[in-house]
């Protein structure tokens, strides 16, 4: 099993001009531990049922950017890009950019957008939800385009695009690899079946367990071995005080629904030694969980 690091929040940095060297050592803390990603959130203003508004938060392209210039071996993503913030032609290009100059550790996490107010705040058309997973699954077929020989045009109904150029292509091989975020058992889990290489599923192991089950149904549909796709969560829930007996507890219940990566959070007032006490000594262990068999 692997274990990411995703960061929601920038409370704990006590002014813009300190923010930098402390997400800087988030990162290398995260590196040094065994961490294999770090994830933002795709966001423009806090969301609301976490925490204020106002609460600081980073554009996550800029600051994956960042990361990649301090850090060496860890995988760069959001967790996870809204479809509507960036147009997919522009989307495939900036996480390309990502993926040459970190030396092949970019990554697409996208899904279909919710969050109203930033849109409407920073004046970011909002469509329908029906609308949005329509412009997701063009996006993502946008994407795949652009990393592939194909430079020709791309015609959608909410997308045209009359050249699909994307140099210099992307370091990793044969791709970026990509996630879709969300649990939607018709709209979004059929298209992790068809197009993803990893999910992120919300919940527990019995929640989980089931969208699992369902996602299998839709890679039967489309003829795709569900192995192929990496499943992970988040290992939410865990009291300040966990230890790594708890966190082992918790990973091993996820594994065994076929969970591949638990993501940890950055919390507490000083994240990254928040990390180091209650990871450090569950990594080894952690390594050695075998998810369950898709």
């Amino acid at each position: 099993m692997h274990l990411d690091l995703h960061v929601s929040r920038f409370d704990w940095v006590d002014s813009p001009a300190a923010m930098g060297e402390a997400v800087s050592h988030l990162a290398r803390t995260a590196e040094q531990l065994g961490v294999r990603a770090l994830s933002f959130m795709d966001h423009f203003f806090q969301m609301e049922r976490v925490a204020p508004a106002e609460d600081p938060m980073l554009e996550g392209y800029t600051a994956l950017g960042f990361v990649a210039g301090r850090t060496e071996r860890l995988r760069l993503r959001l967790l996870v890009t809204g479809v509507t913030y960036r147009h997919p032609g522009l989307l495939a290009k900036i996480v390309t950019t990502l993926d040459v100059l970190s030396g092949g550790r970019g990554e697409l996490g996208i899904g279909a957008a919710w969050y109203e107010r930033e849109h409407r705040g920073l004046g970011v058309p909002f469509p329908p939800t029906a609308e949005r997973f329509e412009r997701l699954e063009e996006a993502v077929q946008i994407c795949l385009q652009m990393w592939s020989d194909d430079n020709g045009p791309y015609e959608g109904r909410h997308y045209q695009l009359a050249e699909t150029l994307c140099s210099p292509p992307p370091v990793s091989r044969p791709r970026p690899r990509l996630m879709i975020g969300g649990s939607g058992e018709r709209k979004t889990l059929r298209l992790v079946a068809q197009y993803a290489d990893a999910c992120n599923i919300f919940g527990g192991p019995e929640v989980i367990a089931h969208k699992v089950d369902v996602l299998k149904r839709h890679c039967d549909a489309v003829g795709r071995d569900p192995a192929e796709i990496e499943v992970t969560a988040l290992l939410g829930g865990l009291p300040p005080d966990a230890g790594p007996d708890e966190v082992v507890r918790r990973a091993e219940a996820l594994a065994a629904v076929g969970v591949g990566t638990v993501m940890a959070g950055a919390v507490g007032d000083d994240p990254a030694r928040a990390l180091e006490q209650t990871y450090a000594e569950a990594m080894p262990r952690l390594a050695a969980l075998e998810p369950a068999a898709l």
